[in-house]
């Protein structure tokens, strides 16, 4: 018998007191968009998955291939009636046995869905006003740039934001320099210089963000560069913008006493979707 939320129940129930991604954080996931039953950026997704289980040590089953991964989700979607806009989040998660020390790497995965409203990318022309979260700090090492399910910085950072009327938060490293937003990677426009923060600062490995690298060199006069940011240089900014794969692009339009434009993040915003179209 246990105790779950204050109700005693046999062990057999089916509360996964043995999932090791529940008990200890031991997962990793990928959360994609699908468009018309077709699977945004399938490819970038799958080799960091693949990329992520390799970091922790996870056995990768032998039919764990790029065309399964496909398979596994648009079967769900298709289930669900959700192919012509949804995210669906797969989870991959070491199996029961064993404490810190599992008692093997072998792999369970569990897929869900839900709808979304609009097919291609847009936003809002709204305030987004967002803020440094201080509490506690995101350090430089490659474990931080996967998508594991430990994230307890971003849920005690996202209640900080709710708490304080933000919209978001920029986290920051160990060195007190900021390497992205709660929930997806950060583009600062100075001048004619776009810079996000390289990989090794900390940050996730962003498949928008990769795609935002490629789309932003694309455009005339624009330098696009990988160098870290200070907190001292937003009040320099002439944009903030966060990407993500759901959402695509958000501009930041204040943080503190400065406001931010949203030229280039229209710009991007449009090229993003033509790409999209024309796949």
């Amino acid at each position: 018998m246990i105790n779950f939320n204050g109700t005693i129940v046999s062990q057999d129930a089916n509360i996964l007191t043995q999932n090791r991604a529940f008990l200890y954080g031991d997962g990793v996931f990928e959360t994609v968009k699908i468009i018309n039953n077709k699977i945004l950026f399938l490819e970038d997704h799958y080799f960091r998955l693949m990329s992520s289980m390799r970091v922790v040590r996870m056995e990768i089953p032998m039919n764990f291939t790029m065309e399964f991964l496909e398979e596994q989700i648009l079967a769900l979607v298709n289930k669900n009636g959700l192919t012509s806009s949804s995210r669906a989040r797969i989870t991959v998660y070491r199996n029961d046995g064993g404490y810190y020390l599992p008692q093997d790497n072998t792999v369970s995965f569990l897929i869900h869905a839900l709808a979304l409203e609009n097919s291609l990318y847009s936003f809002e022309k709204k305030e987004y006003e967002v803020d440094l979260y201080k509490d506690f700090y995101v350090t430089k090492q490659l474990l931080s740039s996967i998508k594991t399910t430990n994230k307890i910085i971003n849920i005690t950072g996202s209640i900080f934001a709710n708490e304080n009327g933000l919209d978001n938060c920029l986290l920051l490293n160990d060195s007190k320099n900021i390497i992205e937003a709660l929930q997806g990677n950060i583009f600062m426009l100075m001048g004619n210089k776009l810079i996000t923060p390289p990989v090794s600062e900390g940050c996730l490995n962003g498949i928008m963000r990769k795609q935002i690298l490629s789309l932003a060199k694309q455009i005339e006069n624009l330098d696009v560069v990988e160098e870290v940011i200070s907190p001292f240089d937003l009040q320099k900014a002439d944009e903030l913008f966060i990407t993500n794969v759901i959402k695509g692009i958000q501009p930041i339009t204040q943080y503190r006493k400065k406001t931010f434009a949203t030229k280039i993040s229209l710009q991007l915003l449009a090229k993003l979707n033509e790409m999209i179209s024309s796949t």
